[in-house]
């Protein structure tokens, strides 16, 4: 018998979107804070279970942390776009102090998402499933565009 118990995996974290997303977060650790911490410790943030959202005002002004973990999403779904068709796409977001804003991810001269953001201080998955779909399902959008359009995305 051991005296350590085998942690449970996580529902979710397996997800394609997911590893890239952890990737990107984890890129931002320069001083190895979070190298002991599992994944889903590193992206318990991204979590916002209905009762937490219910606790978060309608009208609020964006947290900077919140704003960090947007862009770090874009930016994962950026790296995603390009593990699956080979070419980079860039985010560019930009976002008013009210929480209220637009990101597109580019590739080539080929907006391949334009997304308006609306309460981005209630940004959040109920769910690591949930935020594996939503990467992906943005993911895909791009692939089918980049698939339509692929001479202004090699522009």
């Amino acid at each position: 018998m051991t005296d350590t118990l085998a942690e449970a995996p996580v529902a979710g974290l397996d997800h394609p979107f997911v590893k890239a997303l952890t990737r990107i977060v984890r890129a931002e650790d320069s001083y190895g804070s979070w190298e002991k911490l599992s994944d889903d410790a590193v992206l318990k943030d991204f979590i916002v279970t209905k009762e937490q959202r219910r606790e978060i005002p309608i009208i609020d002004d964006p947290d900077p942390d919140v704003l960090w973990r947007v862009e770090k999403f874009y930016a994962a779904v950026g790296l995603a776009i390009e593990m699956a068709t080979g070419k980079m796409a860039s985010p560019m977001m930009k976002m008013s102090h009210e929480g209220f804003g637009r990101v597109q991810l580019t590739t080539g001269r080929l907006v391949v998402i334009s997304k308006t953001l609306r309460d981005v201080h209630r940004f959040g998955f109920e769910t690591f499933e949930k935020l594996g779909e939503a990467g992906q399902k943005l993911v895909d959008e791009a692939r089918l565009l980049i698939e339509k359009f692929p001479e202004v995305a090699d522009y």
